[in-house]
């Protein structure tokens, strides 16, 4: 398995990207409030303050997002959408989508997808090709590979995979927390740590299908009702 990259688990290049990513935080946080504002007893809320931290994101816009989703201060109401479809080459792609408009998400979507070699699919089309895990990517040079596999396998991960300078854990979505809790214990710091949702089977991209894929999975991300999206292709070098 390689590394998936996930639109709120990378630093942002400009202060509008980070802007986005502070919107799209802000808005799993608000819905994963609804059924708690504790993060202690709210593992979804936990994991969606965890990954605000993560980004740096202010406290209080933080705590403001959690009072907007327990409802002790006025917001907007979101539903939770996956969309499925492909993309070149036979590509399978997931987007995940919380939108207070659905009658205006679904056309834009449609549209990136027709415009970039790609159709939305049914639900159900490619959704069986993934599987939800806990990733967490560390960056190797002030820890060492068997170190990080030492503790993550200890603490109950699934596998670690090196791969261009990183270790990448993977876990069950129920170990998820323990492990990162190890691992923070253990003074480790993450380029990036949340569920995701990994293919169990993956194809190869090259050429013009390689470029256009990347094209699509992008012009994706930057959909402002877009949190996440999944992938299963590779692109030869």
């Amino acid at each position: 398995m390689g590394r998936h990259a996930t639109v709120a688990g990378r630093m942002a290049a400009s202060a509008a990207a980070r802007g986005r990513i502070f919107t799209k935080l802000a808005r799993e946080i608000m819905v994963a409030a609804r059924t708690g504002s504790d993060p202690n007893f709210n593992a979804r809320l936990r994991l969606a303050v965890d990954r605000a931290r993560d980004n740096n994101m202010p406290k209080d816009v933080i705590e403001r997002a959690i009072k907007k989703g327990a409802g002790e201060l006025e917001g907007m109401t979101f539903e939770e959408i996956t969309y499925e479809g492909y993309g070149p080459g036979g590509s399978a792609i997931l987007v995940e989508v919380l939108t207070d408009n659905r009658n205006r998400t679904n056309p834009e979507l449609r549209k990136i997808f027709t415009k970039n070699n790609g159709n939305m699919g049914e639900m159900g089309s490619v959704a069986w090709m993934f599987k939800k895990k806990g990733v967490l990517d560390i960056e190797l040079g002030a820890v060492t590979e068997d170190r990080v596999m030492e503790l993550a396998l200890d603490a109950g991960a699934e596998d670690v995979v090196v791969e261009e300078g990183f270790a990448t854990v993977y876990t069950g979505p129920t170990e998820f927390h323990s492990v990162r809790d190890a691992l923070i214990a253990a003074s480790l710091k993450f380029d990036k740590a949340g569920l995701e949702l990994i293919p169990e089977t993956r194809v190869s991209l090259k050429g013009e299908n390689a470029q256009n894929a990347l094209e699509l999975v992008e012009k994706l991300e930057e959909q402002d009702d877009v949190q996440a999206v999944y992938h299963n292709f590779d692109v030869e070098e």
